[in-house]
């Protein structure tokens, strides 16, 4: 049966507000868990800049919604236009989740929650551990407050001294100062210091790229100039997944280190918000598996 044929008067409507939002893989991979767990549910994409942002989201409490995804550029414009927030979205300072709870929208931040659980799916221990982070945009933001939460040691931010350099400062004194039951130390230092990125990631266990950098329109490009700063032991990740494969991962891969790619994190971050819509866990395997067969979603 078509997807039209299963949308009915009582089918609930979940959406994603981005721009761009044709790449996302987000429709593809909950509607193939809603066709697999047989549940009244439909979920589109929709080009949804700032500027559209309040009138779009008056909208949604007008139709009556279920929810909806956010991603660049709305994460933190969204926030004021919300009833309610997560303590992680709170000091994420970012949403990419939303539910509908009787006409109040709270926002919810599972990127960090998705990134963590990836690292754990691909095989990867961080407790104790030490993370070199680049980034301090609003995916950066969720992995570097919830790997405090979930027990690594110490995280070095890094960011150009552009208009996210604040945001870096901010996430390092929020996990320093105000994130209870865990001793993480977070230390925050500009891109352009190569010497100190260099001597960060030789005593990191992790490096992650959380920027843009590798995918469109910075394809082909990264952040790590030598590849004599990567050694075999480091475990190196990129929150892209579309390429599959960044410059930064093929970089890595000569080295002989272990490389994990975006999508393990957009699966399990995804999975948080189809619990949280849903109530009903989402079937990742099976989503996995479609989606690993259908190359053309992920390319």
């Amino acid at each position: 049966m078509s997807d039209l044929g299963r949308i009915d008067g009582r089918t609930k409507l979940i959406g994603l507000l981005a721009a761009p939002s044709g790449h996302s893989i987000s429709p593809a991979m909950h509607n193939m868990a809603f066709r697999k767990l047989g549940l009244n549910y439909a979920y589109l994409a929709f080009e949804v800049g700032n500027d559209q942002l309040k009138d779009v989201v008056n909208g949604i409490r007008a139709l009556n919604l279920r929810g909806f995804n956010v991603s660049m550029p709305n994460k933190i414009k969204i926030m004021p236009l919300l009833d309610e927030l997560s303590e992680v979205a709170q000091f994420a300072g970012a949403v990419n989740t939303v539910v509908n709870e009787n006409g109040k929208l709270i926002g919810h931040m599972t990127d960090g929650i998705g990134f963590m659980r990836g690292l754990i799916e691909a095989g990867v221990y961080f407790i104790g551990k030490k993370i070199t982070l680049l980034g301090a945009g609003g995916a950066a933001t969720a992995i570097a407050i919830q790997a405090a939460f979930d027990g690594v040691a110490e995280i070095s931010i890094f960011n150009r001294k552009d208009d996210f350099f604040p945001r870096a400062v901010k996430n390092a004194a929020i996990i320093n100062e105000q994130v209870k039951d865990t001793t993480c130390n977070a230390n925050v230092y500009d891109l352009a210091d190569r010497d100190r990125l260099k001597k960060e990631i030789a005593d990191s266990d992790i490096l992650i790229n959380a920027t843009g950098i590798g995918m469109k329109p910075f394809e082909g490009q990264s952040l790590i100039s030598d590849t004599s700063w990567l050694r075999p032991e480091l475990i190196v990740s990129d929150v892209i997944y579309t390429p599959r494969k960044t410059k930064l991962l093929a970089q890595a891969e000569t080295v002989g280190c272990k490389t994990i790619n975006g999508l393990g994190m957009v699966l399990w971050q995804g999975a948080k918000a189809f619990e949280i819509w849903t109530g009903q866990e989402m079937p990742v395997e099976y989503v996995k598996e479609q989606i690993f067969q259908k190359e053309a979603i992920i390319k």
